[in-house]
């Protein structure tokens, strides 16, 4: 086939290869377009781009972890799971959630009603109605009172006490007093607050150094922000200027230098001065990760590097002929 938008589904480039979906069967390729993992298990239906070597993987109703082969190294046998980060992974075993190493092995014993991945050593866990933060060894380092919490970014996380966000210390301190009614992780050492219906930036001190006068904005990435004004989509700078004029009817994060952006229903890729380097042509685009981004038209998804050159699939064909599955 020579096609590159062949696929049902593929996820970004992790660990250097990409998820990929062909007929229900699942699979893994490299940056050659060459098939290297195939999933061995015909009754998987959903998998993830790989963490640490494992990729989380469901079959029926209940997930497990595929190692680089694509057989099972940690079998399917838990309702919920993350991927793993910081060599732990939030499963839920029985009706509460604790964390698994890479091996398969509890180090947490499931007691929590929700739990979230490790985020600099500090993990997000639900007991009852309140949210806390426990450490690798599954000790707490804030108690579960909080009414909401986020994962750590930069060194601080956001939390709810009551109606309002602000953000705490990795040791459990108060870093900035609840008092916006919406806070967001800290990106490039700014964070994006709502203040009543519009939205700024605080720095890390909490001081307002973007007025929140924002209809919607998005997290600073290659230091440059996705905002909303009177409809359209365009991008800030850390001083708050404008620095692409909103003229989008949407606009990604910037990654590797490029931005998915999408006008009158069709996706392309912008550089840092607004130019389109790739046209839109695309009804979906993912953004770009080891120098590739995910592409979708007419219901079938590829790759393309940031030349636009599409990365061509080699797969072999048994793996396309196989019968398809429900």
């Amino acid at each position: 086939m020579s096609d590159f938008l062949l696929f049902d589904s593929v996820s970004d480039f992790s660990e250097g290869v990409a998820m990929v979906c062909f007929n229900h069967h699942f699979g893994y390729i490299d940056q050659r377009g060459e098939l290297v993992i195939a999933v061995t298990d015909a009754s998987v239906d959903l998998a993830a781009a790989y963490g640490q070597s494992l990729a989380l993987a469901r079959a029926g109703t209940y997930y497990g972890y595929l190692n680089r082969r694509g057989d099972w190294a940690i079998p399917v046998q838990f309702r919920q799971a993350k991927t793993f980060s910081e060599g732990l992974a939030a499963v839920q075993g029985g009706t509460k959630y604790g964390f698994l190493n890479l091996l398969g092995e509890w180090v947490i014993e499931p007691q929590f009603d929700l739990a979230e991945g490790f985020s600099q050593g500090r993990a997000v866990v639900k007991v009852g109605d309140g949210y806390g933060f426990i450490d690798t060894q599954g000790n707490w380092v804030i108690a579960p009172t909080l009414t909401d919490a986020w994962s750590f970014a930069e060194g601080l996380a956001v939390v709810r006490q009551d109606q309002l966000y602000g953000y705490v210390h990795a040791q459990g301190t108060a870093a900035i007093a609840p008092q916006y009614q919406g806070a967001f992780n800290f990106s490039e050492g700014l964070a994006r607050v709502r203040q009543g219906e519009q939205f700024g930036y605080i720095d890390r001190d909490g001081n307002l150094v973007i007025a929140a006068t924002l209809d919607f904005a998005s997290d600073f990435a290659d230091g440059l922000a996705a905002v909303l004004r009177e409809g359209k989509w365009g991008y800030i700078d850390r001083d708050g200027n404008l620095a692409i004029a909103p003229a989008l009817d949407y606009a990604a994060d910037f990654s590797e230098g490029l931005a998915a952006a999408q006008v009158e229903g069709c996706y392309g890729y912008i550089n840092r001065q607004g130019d389109w380097l790739l046209p839109p042509t695309y009804t979906n685009a993912g953004r770009f990760c080891e120098g590739f981004a995910r592409v979708q038209l007419n219901y079938r998804w590829g790759f393309i590097d940031r030349s636009g050159t599409p990365l061509m699939p080699h797969l072999p064909q048994d793996w396309l002929n196989q019968p398809a599955q429900p």
